[in-house]
């Protein structure tokens, strides 16, 4: 048993690490701020290769493992929570589906410029009627000639507001369930019948646009479907089992920022003549969130692996997804506690941390079903 990562995913993570710290950390708390789409970083991740880590180069990636994928989205993460999962979806939600299932053409259409991170991509799954229960659709694709003529709404949907594409979940008849289910890629910029409905009001990962789909009557080229009809459910869950590992490093990059703060003001901050550092108390917070960290980041290496070497991750992604993001969320109240006040203010990171960390629970899957997937997973069920 091998953990030690190779020279080249050491050489990524470590020049992950730099841009991070140097260009995505300075601007996080203005980006949280403002609620600015923050294009020039995603441009600058696109050069590097990060938009589409595991894609082929011939499609805009960087051609590299899912391993990588993991070492780079905590650092950016850890910097900037809103920047990591705008290079999630652009690499799992988006790219797994179009990269897995997409023809040579489509993938040099509609998977080249998004990996290659000129423009992002989206995943528009959820409906107000249609969260945990993905095969709930109500969002209507139905084939009229050369085109799919689209209704219904999307909710929740991250980096909508901004997407140039969209893997687009529909069904062709209710009445079929999951069997309906198919994913169309749309041009949301060039399909008649399409606009952004509301954008959400979040309480965390600001800089990441959260919004409705709406589609009245939109043309999508009938050329655009994903695969075969039948498999759209199937496409589903396999982009679904990868991205909750990118959401399971979003939420680990997130608790990392919260230890690295709480070491750091816990060193600084004096009270009754000494450094609280020396309390036991705080040591055993900070002894407890490494611990923890260290073994989300360790399920999480084991999913992406599996992955990379063509095995079933289903199980493991859950694991690592849910792990890590209760993990942040404790790590994240941990720290608002060490910093005390200063922690209950914006002027410091720690609040921002705490913000951030919940939403890892509840998108990708809620950590509730995540453990339904396990259970199901280990007692043979599907």
């Amino acid at each position: 048993m091998n953990f030690a990562p190779t020279e080249e995913q050491l050489m990524v993570r470590d020049m992950v690490r730099k841009f991070a710290e140097t260009q995505i950390k300075p601007v996080a708390a203005d980006l949280d701020h403002t609620h600015r789409h923050p294009e020039e970083i995603c441009r600058k991740l696109g050069e590097m290769g990060i938009m589409g880590v595991s894609v082929p180069t011939e499609y805009g990636g960087a051609g590299m493992d899912n391993v990588t994928y993991v070492m780079a989205m905590i650092e950016i993460s850890k910097a900037c929570a809103s920047c990591g999962v705008i290079v999630s979806v652009n690499n799992t939600l988006y790219g797994h589906p179009v990269k897995t299932f997409g023809t040579h053409e489509q993938k040099l259409k509609f998977l080249q410029p998004v990996a290659g991170g000129q423009v992002e991509g989206c995943y528009g799954l959820t409906e107000a009627g249609a969260g945990s229960d993905a095969a709930a659709l109500r969002c209507k694709a139905e084939l009229k000639g050369d085109k799919y003529i689209v209704n219904g709404t999307k909710t929740f949907i991250t980096n909508g507001n901004v997407a140039r594409y969209c893997v687009l979940a529909a069904t062709t008849d209710t009445s079929l369930g999951y069997k309906g289910v198919i994913n169309l890629i749309v041009d949301l910029k060039e399909t008649p019948g399409f606009k952004v409905g509301k954008i959400e009001e979040k309480m965390g990962i600001l800089a990441s646009g959260t919004s409705e789909l709406v589609f009245e009557d939109a043309e999508v080229p009938a050329a655009n479907l994903l695969g075969k009809h039948g498999q759209g459910f199937q496409q589903m869950m396999a982009g679904l089992n990868a991205g909750r590992i990118g959401i399971g490093a979003q939420a680990c990059g997130i608790g990392r920022a919260c230890l690295e703060d709480s070491i750091a003001y816990a060193k600084e901050r004096v009270q009754f003549g000494k450094p609280i550092a020396v309390n036991q108390a705080i040591q055993f917070k900070l002894a407890d969130m490494a611990t923890e960290l260290d073994a989300a980041e360790l399920l999480l290496l084991r999913a992406a692996w599996l992955e990379d070497n063509g095995h079933d991750f289903e199980k493991e992604s859950a694991m690592s997804k849910y792990f890590a993001s209760d993990v942040a969320m404790r790590a994240a109240i941990e720290c608002v506690q060490i910093f005390g006040g200063y922690g209950y203010v914006k002027e410091y990171p720690a609040e921002r941390h705490m913000r951030d960390a919940k939403i890892c629970q509840i998108y990708e899957g809620t950590n509730e079903i995540q453990r339904v997937v396990v259970a199901r997973k280990l007692l043979g069920q599907r």
